[in-house]
């Protein structure tokens, strides 16, 4: 069949025999989803993304609080889209959340809420999330959404010190150091095992304050402290850098080569009961960590493997794709690539038809944790849609991007 080589490269763009790098298939596929989510809202107003698309994998979710732009997911989007070298499209998700950490409602520079609305931003304090209930006939609002949880905080920050080291654009600075102070003043707690609270639930006039605290909220807070203690070494964030590392390490348990969750909700008694996939990884990209922090990987394999890639939490129900993701990027960060491959290859084929990574495979999984002070239940799951965090993850992965230190490691570069 002489005819089967043509075949081949034109189906693969590559002669036939030669191995495709699932690196730079990750990369395009995710890269190409992120910078069309942008280009299709028109101009270069800031503007928030739509955290998930619907379950048939494109468009909007017929409930309406499902639509909402997760800061978080837009933060990850943003570092992702520098990652992939497309600075104007991250600079308009950024713009958006510096506009968001000028003023807010409550009237507190440098708070964020959880989700906004998503679309181009025309209007300042940032509105956030709430859509028109036609059968009740009033405005809605979701308390989560409209909370501030310290690690969605963290990222927002990190995203715009992202910005700001590509730019050069002292503004972006000054919005990461506005949501660093408030983040930091919001929750900041010396009781042991000291560290910073999750933050704030519910509408404006009833917000509780969250005692627990969570690991992987202090990883995020270390890296935004560590980067600010590098631009501003005489602005004091030496102090906060070390508070949210040293709770990390005080929930590090040597004897399992583990990472506990967090605390309850007391703020003291350590979480024994849940196991997080994010608080296993997420130390491991910071920078100057103990090197015995690397067992945690050990334990995630055991405890977390759900194949072809990973669960949020132990009791292994189904994969959790932005997991999976993150898993890849460490394992690159540890030079370990056979892994590295073998997880990006399994992510390359759960691109939706809308372009976003789907966010699981099964319909719905656990993660053993709850959605609200009042939740009687661990209730917060993931659910089988198409998600703009997991698509970026999946960038990062990719790219090789560490979002701590706002550095790509390895051979790659990024312009």
């Amino acid at each position: 069949m002489r005819w089967l080589p043509l075949l081949c490269l034109l189906a693969s763009l590559m002669p036939c025999g030669a191995k495709a790098d699932p690196a730079e298939d990750v990369a395009g596929r995710a890269c190409s989803a992120l910078t069309a989510r942008v280009a299709a809202v028109a101009g270069d107003d800031p503007l928030f993304l739509r955290s998930y698309d619907a379950g048939s994998g494109d468009g909007p979710n017929p409930v309406p609080a499902l639509n909402a732009a997760f800061t978080y997911d837009n933060a990850l989007a943003v570092i992702a889209l520098r990652a992939c070298g497309q600075l104007d499209a991250a600079r308009r998700i950024g713009d958006a959340l510096l506009a968001a950490s000028e003023a807010d409602r409550g009237g507190e520079a440098g708070r964020l809420r959880n989700a906004y609305r998503p679309g181009a931003v025309h209007e300042t304090p940032v509105p956030p999330m709430g859509w028109w209930n036609a059968d009740a006939q009033h405005w809605d609002e979701d308390p989560y959404q409209v909370g501030s949880a310290t690690g969605n905080l963290a990222w927002a920050a990190l995203a715009l010190l992202t910005l700001a080291e590509a730019t050069r654009d002292s503004e972006y600075t000054d919005g990461a150091v506005r949501i660093a102070r408030w983040a930091a003043k919001a929750s900041a707690d010396a009781r042991a095992p000291g560290g910073f609270t999750g933050g704030l639930y519910g509408y404006d006039d009833q917000a509780q304050p969250l005692g627990w605290k969570s690991t992987e909220h202090n990883v995020d807070l270390a890296a935004v402290f560590d980067w600010l203690a590098r631009l501003q070494p005489a602005a004091g964030w030496q102090a906060p850098a070390r508070q949210a590392r040293d709770f990390v390490a005080a929930l590090w348990d040597p004897a399992r080569g583990r990472f506990w969750v967090g605390t309850l909700p007391d703020g003291v008694s350590i979480n024994r009961a849940n196991s997080g996939l994010d608080a296993e990884l997420w130390p491991l990209l910071l920078a100057e960590t103990p090197p015995e922090w690397q067992r945690a990987l050990a334990y995630v394999e055991q405890s977390h493997a759900a194949r072809p890639g990973f669960d949020f939490n132990d009791d292994r129900d189904g994969v959790w794709w932005e997991g999976t993701a993150q898993a890849a990027l460490v394992y690159r960060l540890l030079g370990r690539e056979a892994e590295a491959d073998r997880l990006l290859k399994a992510v390359a084929r759960r691109f939706s038809q809308g372009g976003l990574l789907w966010a699981t495979d099964a319909a719905r999984i656990t993660t053993g944790l709850a959605l609200s002070p009042g939740s009687t239940t661990d209730d917060f799951y993931y659910f089988r849609l198409p998600h703009l965090g997991a698509t970026a993850w999946a960038a990062l992965a990719a790219r090789a991007w560490n979002p701590f230190t706002g550095r790509q490691f390895g051979a790659r570069s990024v312009p």
